[in-house]
């Protein structure tokens, strides 16, 4: 099993898991120290502690873990094979319980230039998912720590993203934004956040385009541009920040 991919699959999915992990034997036992499985509500994801009754044991003590959102610390459980698992062979096993609760804060940024390059690092320091979209294959390849997409049409990706996320676009300027931003208004109009990076000249002409375009007031009302808190100065990191700090303020 290679489990780096498999929990990154999970947490691709926003699946909440449990790794769990045999730490020592002591006595007969169905598998070696170090053997690991994952599991999700639906039982057994990926791997083996060594099948059968122990196993079984292990899973349901995960899904245990699993019916709590807030995550959990990692615990530590020694069971005795015959007295506590009821098998027939002697022995004592000790496991290590991880709980990995699924990310629900996703983010998607709309472009991957200097100040989205920023915004991505950024808040892959926190506890959300961060989709970045563009066009341009060579600033895609740039980005660390985030989901990458890239693709010709980024309005085509949209149908394709959770509609409670919160959305910025910071594309290459006002003709490559505004369709994106008419797909997330039929997409996700109830979206938690929308803004597009750019002045208030900007946000004036790009909401009477989107009502010329049919978009509905109320999202244009909720459309942030400027985006960000009035704090710090023109610089793509300290841009980001205010950024991330609007998202926090908004999140709550």
């Amino acid at each position: 099993m290679n489990l780096w991919k498999e929990c990154s699959e999970l947490n691709e999915k926003g699946i909440s898991f449990v790794v769990v992990t045999m730490t020592s034997v002591l006595g007969s036992s169905p598998q070696d120290p170090g053997a690991k499985i994952l599991v999700t509500k639906n039982g057994l994801y990926a791997g083996t502690v060594g099948g059968g009754k122990v196993e079984m044991a292990a899973i349901k003590k995960a899904q245990s873990i699993l019916d709590h959102h807030e995550q959990l610390p990692p615990e530590i459980v020694t069971w005795n094979l015959q007295k506590d698992i009821g098998m027939s062979c002697g022995g004592e096993v000790n496991f290590l319980f991880e709980h990995f609760p699924a990310i629900n804060w996703p983010i998607v940024v709309f472009g991957a230039g200097h100040v989205a390059q920023a915004l991505t690092r950024v808040l892959s320091k926190l506890n959300c998912h961060v989709t970045c979209v563009d066009s341009r294959e060579e600033w895609i390849s740039k980005l660390e720590g985030v989901k990458a997409i890239h693709h010709p049409s980024p309005k085509d990706v949209v149908k394709e993203l959770d509609p409670k996320s919160f959305f910025i676009c910071m594309t290459m300027g006002h003709a490559f934004d505004l369709p994106i931003l008419v797909e997330i208004a039929s997409h996700a109009p109830n979206c938690p956040y929308v803004g597009v990076l750019g002045s208030e000249i900007k946000g004036k002409r790009i909401k009477h385009d989107l009502q010329e375009a049919g978009v509905s007031h109320e999202f244009i009302e909720k459309l942030r541009v400027p985006v960000g808190l009035p704090i710090g100065h023109n610089h793509p990191y300290e841009i980001a920040i205010s950024i991330a700090a609007e998202f926090l303020k908004v999140r709550g």
